[in-house]
């Protein structure tokens, strides 16, 4: 049976949903189960019975279940708390695991014959931990341990399964080691997905046609190259910051990804006025440095791209932060960065799993030496990342409770921006789903990423000025070198916000494809939110232009859009947009999209989607017209 047509899970509540049919066994039930070995991994040998496995249990969190009611509640334009965000503080009491779930595993592992002393509650408060035995692992979780192998080297202890008592279920949201798979393999190769912060990773990464003779900086030729102004008049963003001392725009790159300030500088030259010599504001997290050993596309692309644009977009009024994520040797994972932006993420909620996200002090030679960032750094008002996972590339039980943070950092009044992917209804590196749940690709299923998934976060897909076409004129769904990806995850349920936009889509639009293909549902998350150009940009990129395609161009451009309309706020007195999503899919803001009525999304040996009049799984509710947002926005 494919994952997808099993019910949604909901991504506030324990993954643990199916009890187990043998009657011994009935006191357990199903916490996880995986049902392939990844690609690039083979099964070694069976573990020891007397091989230590440090159990950890992340344990679940207080009230998550009303999460996105608590975010709709300062979110939605309707609400009398629109704009009342939250503090660190609130976040910390309202989230944190309670005493009773703390109690509650502490207790059953003691009554199961573990001795007091080696139950002990981890310095973040979030997991429970057992220095065990594999024999005792088994017990405990009825589970059955191997040594894995991976082609590059790494070895990896999981099983395929395990279970928990069922007055324990509510309290764990998951336990390592188990299902999960190391998530930042070093290498990458034919079968292997390169996670964030490592080069070449796939379908988020940027695209380029090469190095181009000129530079086409008017407005008619928008359709062959786009620079700053095209997109200026496209989305009518024609505006000078006034509050650029009390706003913040953050980018997101993750090491060993850099940009090169003389490619700034050669940008700024030709569309810029007043930024050649400006460099973002660095912020460092967990070791993050802006490497200039390796100077190549594959390093230099993504950064350059992100800032080049971001930066000019918002003019020098408005200082961009840039958040350098990961070490040059480990790199890193999101929940590195949300570490650093949330104390109460690492200090109660544990979202970090140490088999999946890098662990600091990095004791490798040239690794950071220092402790783990925990609520080190402000978050900026708006956070553009154009990185991402495939859905498939995790657990569902990491990637809910990852997703979980970006709302509590929403509650807080953060809009977080995620590129949808450029490979439309295929994942990162074409890669497509199989019957039994793995990723090939050969693939015949459709295969959505994450974080785009997320419903807490703003999801960006990718638009074009199609060729003999003005800016003046409707885009149509980006078909040059990408595809806009889009889709219905397999994890996350449908938000209440974007339901009448997605019904209405599904009801005019009866899709083909077999059902066994997709999540078709109809009640799963739908993404992306919007979209914005993501073809044909110039940027200066090692000492020359180049054509470059991306969603990663088309979310940056989305953030600085939104970054000049908390400008206008702020001056106003008014708070932050924070999460947006309840305000763009609500009655009345669809004056302050373009809709895209042309073009598909093709991958896994079909067209995809179609994009058609309203909300579509290729643009979502179309491209952002900045006067009339503003002009919503500012009444709000």
């Amino acid at each position: 049976m494919h994952s997808f047509l099993l019910p949604v899970l909901s991504f506030t509540l324990s993954i643990a949903v199916s009890a187990i049919a043998d009657p011994t066994l009935s006191p357990w039930q199903l916490h996880e189960q995986r049902s392939h070995i990844p690609a690039g991994w083979t099964r070694a040998r069976k573990l020891h019975p007397s091989a230590l496995v440090p159990l950890r249990f992340a344990l679940a969190q207080s009230n998550i279940e009303h999460i996105e009611a608590l975010l709709n509640d300062v979110s939605h334009p309707s609400s009398p708390n629109y704009g009342n965000h939250w503090s660190a503080s609130q976040i910390a009491a309202e989230f944190a695991p309670s005493t009773e779930s703390i109690e509650t595993v502490r207790s059953w592992l003691i009554e199961s014959g573990v001795e007091p002393h080696r139950v002990k509650l981890s310095p973040t408060k979030g997991w429970l931990e057992v220095a065990s035995t594999v024999e005792e692992a088994e017990n405990l979780l009825l589970a059955e341990y191997h040594v894995y192998d991976h082609e590059t080297g790494t070895k990896h202890i999981a099983c395929d399964s395990y279970h928990l008592p069922e007055h324990v279920v509510p309290h764990v949201d998951f336990v390592t080691p188990t299902i999960h798979f190391d998530a930042r393999i070093e290498k990458r190769n034919s079968q292997s997905r390169v996670p964030i912060g490592q080069p070449g990773q796939g379908g988020s990464s940027p695209k380029t046609t090469g190095q181009i003779d000129g530079i086409l900086d008017q407005i008619e030729d928008c359709d062959k190259q786009i620079t700053p102004i095209c997109l200026r008049a496209l989305y009518g963003l024609w505006y000078q910051p006034v509050s650029g001392n009390s706003n913040s725009y953050g980018i997101v790159e993750y090491t060993p990804q850099a940009y090169v300030q003389s490619d700034l500088d050669i940008f700024a030259k030709n569309f810029s006025t007043g930024l050649e010599g400006v460099s973002p504001t660095l912020v460092s997290i967990d070791g993050g440095v802006v490497q200039t050993t390796e100077i190549a596309f594959d390093y230099n692309g993504e950064s350059n791209l992100d800032l080049e644009y971001a930066m000019t977009l918002v003019t020098k009024g408005q200082n961009i932060t840039l958040y350098q994520v990961g070490d040059v040797v480990q790199g890193a994972s999101f929940n590195t960065f949300l570490d650093a932006l949330d104390g109460t993420y690492c200090t109660f909620d544990g979202g970090d799993d140490p088999d999946q996200d890098p662990v600091y002090p990095d004791t490798a030679s040239g690794g950071y030496s220092g402790n783990e960032d925990c609520g080190t750094v402000k978050p900026a008002n708006v956070i553009s990342t154009s990185y991402g996972y495939n859905e498939a590339d995790l657990s569902a039980a990491y990637a809910i409770r990852q997703c979980n943070e970006y709302a509590k950092l929403g509650l807080m009044g953060v809009t977080f921006l995620f590129s949808s992917g450029d490979l439309g209804v295929a994942g990162n590196g074409g890669y497509c789903l199989n019957a039994d749940g793995s990723q090939s690709a050969d693939g015949t299923i459709f295969n959505p990423g994450f974080p785009a998934t997320c419903p807490y976060v703003t999801a960006v897909g990718a638009t074009q000025v199609s060729p003999g076409k003005s800016v003046w004129e409707p885009e149509s769904a980006c078909e040059q070198v990408i595809y806009s990806g889009g889709g219905f995850s397999n994890y996350f349920s449908m938000p209440d916000y974007q339901k009448a936009a997605v019904e209405g889509y599904l009801a005019a639009n009866p899709i083909s494809y077999s059902k066994d293909i997709y999540n078709s549902t109809g009640t799963s998350r739908a993404y992306p939110d919007l979209s914005a150009n993501g073809a044909n940009y110039v940027v200066a990129i090692d000492g020359t232009f180049s054509l470059v395609y991306g969603t990663s161009a088309a979310s940056p451009v989305v953030g600085s859009i939104l970054t000049m309309v908390n400008d206008a706020r702020i001056a106003l007195g008014k708070p932050p947009l924070g999460f947006i999503n309840p305000t763009i899919y609500s009655a009345g803001f669809a004056a302050g999209f373009k809709d895209i009525t042309n073009g598909t999304n093709p991958g896994c040996g079909t067209l995809g989607f179609n994009a058609t009049k309203g909300w579509d799984p290729v643009t979502g509710l179309g491209t952002p017209y900045f006067p009339s947002l503003l002009a919503k926005w500012l009444v709000l």
